[in-house]
């Protein structure tokens, strides 16, 4: 699919800059229902991660293990709903949010990034896809909406739903690029994009970054990306032509 038709796929709401896991702060945690509320209170497009309960309920957490969010040891694809919701909380006291609270919570009134994030030793790739779009079924708009993953099985099986999917690349997976053609985009780490390689791609293609947390990294995003991701940074600094 050519750029410019991509491009169009989207809500340019996203060309602003996308909160990573929400705008979180010292005192908002990140992934938190507060941290959803910030970027909507601000007009900013967030990013959040998904990983599926043990009885198959989309929970809002960037790591699988609980611990470093919490402060208590868990992992949620061995839990129950019942279980993460009565038995943990976040640092700042709240409790973890699943897709269908943020949905519901965001309403569509800012772009929201989903990074999807299956369990490789469980291999469950298609169910959590499944699950991901059983839960954008009633969405009023895909423009509103990009899915990302650094797993290319979920992507795939979520074709159909006409909503941008970009490839993670990261520096521990550079050899997955290879599939950048098979999806809407790709979604890189900033230190790729610093490489000539890596650049030459962004005209053909829709090319988010992450995660931008400095200005001289915002800086090269802005000169080299469509879309950045970014953390504690002035919202000023990370839209297109501000």
């Amino acid at each position: 699919m050519k750029k410019d038709k991509v491009l169009s796929m989207i809500n340019p709401l996203f060309f602003n800059g996308v909160a990573h896991r929400g705008l979180h702060t010292e005192t908002i945690t990140e992934n938190s229902p507060s941290a959803f509320k910030n970027a909507l209170e601000h007009n900013i497009s967030l990013e959040l991660d998904v990983h599926l309960s043990k009885d198959n309920e989309l929970f809002v957490c960037h790591d699988a293990s609980l611990k470093r969010t919490t402060g208590k040891e868990g992992i949620i694809e061995d839990l129950t709903s019942k279980e993460i919701k009565e038995q943990y909380q976040l640092l700042n006291g709240e409790r973890i949010p699943t897709l269908k609270e943020v949905l519901s919570l965001i309403n569509e009134k800012v772009g929201m990034v989903i990074e999807i994030k299956p369990d490789p030793k469980k291999k469950n790739y298609r169910q959590i896809a499944e699950k991901v779009e059983e839960e954008l079924r009633n969405i009023k708009d895909t423009r509103n909406f990009i899915l990302i993953s650094f797993y290319p099985q979920p992507l795939l099986y979520l074709k159909h739903l006409n909503i941008v999917r970009c490839l993670l690349v990261g520096k521990d997976n550079p050899s997955t690029y290879v599939l950048r053609n098979f999806f809407e985009g790709v979604d890189l780490d900033i230190e790729l994009l610093k490489e000539k390689k890596y650049q030459k791609s962004i005209s053909k293609r829709l090319t988010m970054s992450w995660t931008i947390d400095d200005q001289e990294k915002a800086k090269l995003a802005l000169a080299v990306s469509d879309i950045l991701t970014f953390q504690f940074l002035p919202l000023n600094i990370v839209k297109k032509g501000a």
